[in-house]
């Protein structure tokens, strides 16, 4: 069965496995090199309780430690600016041979309604073009093209550009409240 959980520090190495496919060979990830376990443990941690990271899973038995990790979604800060903190830049990735299953959908449409529930007002998605999959997916959870930059990225030996997509969470309420913590809300199923 499928489901989507909170990512725990031990989902760490097989979320560095379905990224690094991704860095080594694709052009969606601008990164070079694909950073190990330790680094994306890191990463989880650096979230402060306050951003999701979060994992689709498929139970292959009766308990916990049978679950497989086919995907991954996470928030990040959109920008270190003060002004910034109620938006939020989006990520996710599906382990290769697990796509088209419905789990970029399933794992989004949390990500989204947990970002909802936590307070935030805007998510932004960065996506290197061409990339059609990616856009279909980001356009059924509620994202609408914001601009491309041109040219942006050189990765395998050619210009990559990049879309922005942006996702209004709430409205704007004057003044916002600040956003509640990832640790205290959960995942919300979409």
């Amino acid at each position: 069965m499928i489901g989507v959980r909170a990512a725990r520090p031990d989902d760490a190495a097989a979320i560095a496995a379905i990224y690094a496919p991704h860095v080594l060979a694709g052009v969606v990830s601008f990164e070079t090199e694909a950073p190990d376990a330790a680094v994306m443990q890191d990463r989880m941690a650096a979230s402060g309780g306050l951003y999701p990271w979060m994992v689709a899973t498929v139970s292959e038995g009766a308990g916990d430690m049978d679950e497989r990790v086919l995907g991954y979604a996470y928030a990040a800060q959109f920008s270190p600016r003060e002004a910034y903190r109620w938006a939020v830049e989006t990520t996710i990735y599906v382990a290769d041979g697990a796509q088209r299953q419905g789990l970029g959908r399933l794992l989004y449409q949390a990500l989204v309604a947990t970002l909802r529930k936590q307070g935030f007002t805007q998510a932004i998605g960065r996506i290197a073009l061409p990339n059609d999959r990616s856009i279909t997916l980001h356009e059924a959870v509620g994202f609408r093209r914001a601009g491309v930059f041109r040219e942006i990225g050189y990765k395998h030996g050619r210009w990559i550009d990049v879309g922005y997509w942006q996702c209004e969470l709430a409205d704007a309420a004057v003044p916002p409240a600040e956003p509640r913590r990832f640790a205290e809300v959960g995942v919300i199923r979409g």
